[in-house]
């Protein structure tokens, strides 16, 4: 059978639609046209969804967990039950985002992570599911001084040795790469990195403004939960938070919660990087969609309490989900919906190099969708063509 799909708007990599329908079979786009004002032909499902925006799908970089789940126990019941959370929240693409824990752990974990991309992942059964795409490395080689989170005892200098280790054990599937400019070695690292396909993102950082621009020379593409574990910005000595706000070309990730950026240092950075460069991310950990508790993050013990999740006296990742991340980006700056939507869909895409892999309103393209107010809150979450239950 066919469904066709209705709303007030399409959005798509920039093009707007009004009154589309989107026809789709088996899961994947046929066509998408113009509204007929007399419906749909009988026999043909059909959902409506009036005052609505058409989306892709969402696509979060930086993600540790949800749903009581952590990516690095990398078990298929724990995927799994990341993937259908993050569905129903909108998010068809993700990079399972490790964070800083003793060696020989990582390693396991990304061995079962790699396993997962090339098995489950891809497979019809999996369509209630975001599909992971690849994976973050956020950690280990951070700056101690803004470890956030991280354990300090198991952070580790630059090595491309040890980068090596994990990039084969994850079977080559690391697609972005969160490192401190200014640690000794980074910058050769880097450049190994970059060389092997991955893009590299500045952040837990102490890095002056020089040194920031260094990283960006060697071909750092990006900034880590900007604000977030960064040598804080003085009119005398910008370091690498001024960089990231100035450097036009730099995306720059932001975790919008109003826990971790207040709504006025939001608008800073949506003026500073706007529409062609925003990227909003979760951050969030295993406790996400759950209730208060002690939840882990890697090897670490995390206390959620009233919507925030801390690791003694520091911040562990979010409770955040990417559609409220949205919806609080147009609440806090003003952002028209249409532009909003790019920090959320073509923006990651294009950071990552992953467009090819990321949902597309497109013939022959899979049915991968949301239906947002004008506000960016989610209405439906849609994949293969079928609403997801809340």
């Amino acid at each position: 059978m066919r469904t066709v799909i209705t709303a007030d708007r399409l959005w798509s990599a920039g093009q707007i639609l009004d009154r589309p329908a989107i026809v789709i079979e088996d899961g994947l786009i046929v066509s998408i046209g113009a509204a007929a004002s007399d419906g749909a032909p009988c026999g043909v499902q059909t959902f409506r969804y009036p005052g609505t925006t058409l989306a892709p799908a969402y696509f979060d970089v930086h993600i540790h967990g949800s749903a009581g789940h952590d990516v690095m126990e990398a078990t298929p019941e724990a995927l799994g039950a990341i993937g259908r959370f993050l569905a129903r929240h909108g998010v068809g693409s993700y990079l399972a985002t490790t964070v800083t824990a003793p060696i020989d752990e990582t390693l396991r974990s990304l061995s079962g992570i790699a396993k997962w991309i090339h098995g489950v992942a891809g497979k019809d059964e999996a369509r209630d599911q975001a599909r992971m795409i690849g994976i973050h490395f956020e950690g280990p080689f951070l700056s101690h001084l803004r470890r956030g989170a991280h354990p300090p005892d198991l952070l580790l200098a630059p090595d491309i040795a040890t980068f090596d280790r994990m990039y084969e054990a994850a079977e080559g599937h690391v697609r972005l790469m969160t490192l401190a400019p200014e640690l000794p070695g980074a910058i050769e690292l880097a450049q190994h990195a970059i060389a092997r396909g991955v893009r590299v993102s500045v952040g837990h950082s102490n890095a002056t403004a020089p040194e920031t621009r260094t990283a960006i020379a060697a071909g750092a593409v990006s900034a880590t939960h900007t604000y977030n574990a960064m040598r804080p910005l003085d009119h005398r000595d910008p370091g690498i938070l001024g960089t990231v706000l100035s450097t036009d070309s730099l995306y720059a990730e932001l975790i919008c919660d109003g826990i971790h950026t207040m709504p006025e240092v939001v608008r800073i950075w949506w003026r500073s990087k706007g529409p062609d460069r925003a990227i909003l991310i979760t951050d969030a950990m295993s406790a996400a969609g759950m209730p208060d508790g002690m939840y882990r993050l890697g090897s670490m013990y995390v206390q959620v309490k009233d919507g925030k999740a801390t690791a003694g006296d520091a911040l562990a990742g979010s409770l955040l989900t990417l559609d409220r991340g949205l919806a609080n980006c147009v609440a806090f700056t003003g952002a028209p919906l249409d532009q909003a939507l790019r920090s959320v869909t073509s923006n990651p895409a294009a950071m990552t190099g992953l467009g090819d892999r990321t949902d597309s309103l497109a013939a022959g393209h899979p049915a991968n969708m949301v239906a947002v107010d004008s506000a960016g809150k989610l209405i439906a979450s849609i994949r293969g063509g079928q609403p997801l239950a809340d």
